[in-house]
């Protein structure tokens, strides 16, 4: 049985959606996967070319991308803040002109023995 191929902006509404849900269901291998899957679907779409009438749609899947970026920078924080009071070594997040990690590390020590 075929199955129809659908438009780039549905599976980008799709990945988005399972993106969200991953996020707010603390579901790494989830977030993963739909981070592919939307990265896969803004390819397609950009092979597709532009869509005049696709503008609203398009408008909608950007604030709902935006959003879920907010989520996720809420979920770093609270990683870091978790780490730092486990007094784990958390990076700066900084990357050099290669795309290479360029963070210092940085520990606190919680007790005195």
């Amino acid at each position: 049985m075929a199955f129809a191929i659908d438009h780039p902006l549905e599976a980008l509404e799709r990945a988005l959606g399972a993106e969200r849900r991953a996020l707010l269901e603390h579901d790494v291998d989830a977030l993963l996967a739909s981070t592919a899957d939307k990265l896969a679907a803004l390819r397609r779409a950009e092979a597709a070319g532009p869509d005049p009438a696709a503008a609203e749609r398009l408008s909608a899947l950007r604030e709902l991308n935006q959003a879920n970026g907010v989520l996720l920078a809420r979920r770093r924080r609270e990683v870091g803040w978790a780490l730092r009071r486990i007094g784990r070594v958390e990076s700066t997040g900084v990357y050099d002109s290669n795309g290479q990690s360029g963070a210092r590390p940085q520990a606190r020590c919680l007790g005195v023995g």
